[in-house]
């Protein structure tokens, strides 16, 4: 083995412990301050979700509903059927006076003249199956047609009278307030003129069609082709019919708007048909089921008052008699309830097409006691 150089480094040779350092000459480095500025912020916000309620158990009662304002018969949303027909026979009940009162006062009037002007047409008729027809005078069939068309114009007029009475009663009780015979016929004075010219328009037209379908039809058979009347006559006699429907139902608003709106014929005559136009069939079908529902009752009403008469003996002025005392009591009845139903679907057509609930809400919050200084509101149209 060979020995190192005198000059070559000493360094130790294999199995000696390797050497042993001691500590860092220099202390670690001081830690640095926090800084003096905020640090930036990484957390993104999340995207918040809807809370949805907790659901119910099977059996438990169902949450609390917010009542609607009502602040008369009817609440002041669109109407349904139901509310309609409630409404209806509550404002008679609620102002029993006005409504009743008022009906009773002109059925019977009117069931009185129209009595004492059918005695001629009932003592005319008697002659007429009893005597020979050579007895027969012109007088005969004068006092018979006289007393027949008298009759028609008396209750025509008092139908007219009724209506609006009754309209001005119903557009009162919306509100929530009554009102008397007296403020009945003063806002009903003024507007008499435009609906007998209401219902004079619609008898004439209604008048014209039919002596229009009577005149072609009898032209045909005149000519001597009975068949081609019928072929021509019965179509054309269902196509008026379909017309005549048409038009009651939307000219339905028409003496409605003429005492509410406070509007002549020919205008309230146009908004009828606009407030009736995107509703036909729902306003056909409530003014038909209105129909049959007084039909029954005043048919229920007046039956035993047709049979005791008929069952009584004597004459047929004594029959007659009965008979009218038992009509007059199914129209007392019956005739608020239609009329109320008339006024309560034209104001459900008018919160439906132009929001008139708002209108309506303004003036109920006014209170009851308000509603005489609020008829206005009826004249509120949409801009």
């Amino acid at each position: 083995m060979s020995t190192p150089p005198h000059d070559y480094p000493n360094y130790p040779e294999w199995g000696y412990p390797p050497p042993r350092y001691g500590p860092p000459a220099y202390p670690p480095p001081a830690a640095y301050p926090p800084p003096s500025y905020p640090g930036p912020a990484y957390a993104y916000p999340y995207p918040s979700y809807p809370q949805y309620p907790p659901q119910q158990r099977y059996g438990a009662p169902p949450p609390p509903v917010r009542p609607t304002f009502a602040p008369g018969i009817i609440p002041l949303r669109p109407l349904s059927l139901s509310d309609i027909f409630n409404g209806a026979a509550v404002y008679i009940r609620a102002n029993p006076k006005a409504t009743l009162g008022l009906t009773a006062v002109i059925v019977v009037i009117t069931q009185i003249i129209t009595l004492v002007a059918a005695i001629g047409p009932l003592a005319a008729a008697n002659r007429m199956t009893t005597a020979p027809s050579d007895e027969l005078t012109g007088g005969d069939v004068g006092a018979w047609m006289l007393s027949a068309a008298l009759t028609g114009v008396v209750g025509w007029l008092a139908g007219v009278m009724l209506t609006g009475m009754l309209t001005v009663v119903a557009g009162r009780a919306i509100f929530g307030s009554t009102i008397t015979a007296g403020e009945t016929w003063a806002r009903l004075r003024g507007r008499l003129p435009a609906l007998i010219g209401l219902v004079a328009l619609e008898c004439a037209g209604l008048v014209l069609l039919a002596g229009v379908v009577g005149l072609i039809v009898g032209a045909i058979a005149a000519a001597g082709n009975a068949a081609a009347a019928v072929i021509i006559g019965l179509p054309l006699v269902l196509v008026s019919a379909a017309g005549v429907v048409y038009l009651y139902t939307a000219l339905s608003f028409a003496p409605v708007i003429i005492v509410l709106e406070r509007l002549p014929v020919i205008d309230s005559m146009t908004r009828s048909v606009t407030l009736v136009r995107n509703s036909f069939w729902r306003v056909l079908g409530i003014r038909m089921l209105t129909w049959l529902v007084v039909a029954l009752v005043a048919g229920a009403i007046a039956t035993p008052f047709n049979f005791l008469g008929h069952v009584a003996g004597g004459s047929e002025i004594v029959a007659a008699t009965v008979a009218a005392v038992g009509a007059a009591i199914g129209r007392i009845v019956t005739a608020p309830f239609s009329a109320g139903v008339v006024v309560l679907l034209y104001t459900d057509r008018r919160i439906r097409s132009e929001a008139f609930d708002l209108v309506l809400q303004s003036g109920a919050a006014a209170g009851p006691a308000a509603a005489g200084s609020i008829d206005y509101l009826w004249l509120t149209r949409p801009v």
